[in-house]
C-alpha cells in the first residue's frame, strides 16, 4: 500500500485536532424566557437556590478540550463553560446541580519482542495505558433580581 506525502497526512492529523478541539463543550435547553446577554463574570454559581429566581435553561459543560491537567484545572473550565453558556441567554446565576468524572479516551502503547531457534522459541512483551478524563457539569441558568441598595 502506497504511504501518503507527509505533507498530506499532516493535514489529515491538523483537520482531526481541529474537529476533536471544535466539538462543542457546552449546550442548554430551554426552560424559561431569554434574556439580553450578559458578561460571563457577572454570573454567580449557587449550591443552594437562592430565595427568588427565575430559571432559564438547563446547561451542560464539560472541560473536553481544554489544555487543562489537574483535576481542579478541568473543574475550573467546566464551571467557566457553564457561566458562558448562561451569560449568553442573559441568566445572572447558575444553580449547580453536579459535577462528575467523564473519560473521553485513552492512550496506550506495548513494545514484545521474540526469537526462535532450532527447538525452541520465546518472546516477551509490555504494554501500558492512562485514561484520558475531563469534568462534566450540570446546572440551571437562573435568574435572580436584584435587591434595590438601600
Amino acid at each position: 500500500m502506497p504511504r501518503l506525502p507527509r505533507a498530506l497526512r499532516l493535514s489529515f492529523a491538523g483537520s482531526a485536532l481541529v474537529l476533536l478541539l471544535g466539538c462543542s463543550t457546552s449546550s442548554h435547553v430551554m426552560i424559561g424566557k431569554v434574556r439580553p446577554a450578559i458578561s460571563p463574570e457577572s454570573v454567580r454559581i449557587y449550591l443552594q437556590p437562592p430565595p427568588q429566581y427565575e430559571e432559564i435553561a438547563a446547561l451542560d459543560a464539560t472541560s473536553q478540550g481544554s489544555f487543562a491537567i489537574t483535576g481542579q484545572q478541568n473543574m475550573d473550565k467546566a464551571i467557566s463553560r457553564l457561566k458562558e453558556e448562561a451569560a449568553k441567554l442573559g441568566a445572572n446565576g447558575v444553580l449547580l446541580q453536579g459535577v462528575q468524572d467523564q473519560q473521553t479516551g485513552s492512550v496506550g502503547t506495548g513494545v514484545g519482542s521474540s526469537s526462535y531457534g532450532p527447538g525452541s522459541s520465546t518472546g516477551v512483551g509490555v504494554g501500558g495505558s492512562f485514561a484520558i478524563s475531563n469534568k462534566a457539569a450540570k446546572g440551571i441558568a437562573i435568574y435572580v433580581p436584584q435587591e434595590p441598595q438601600s
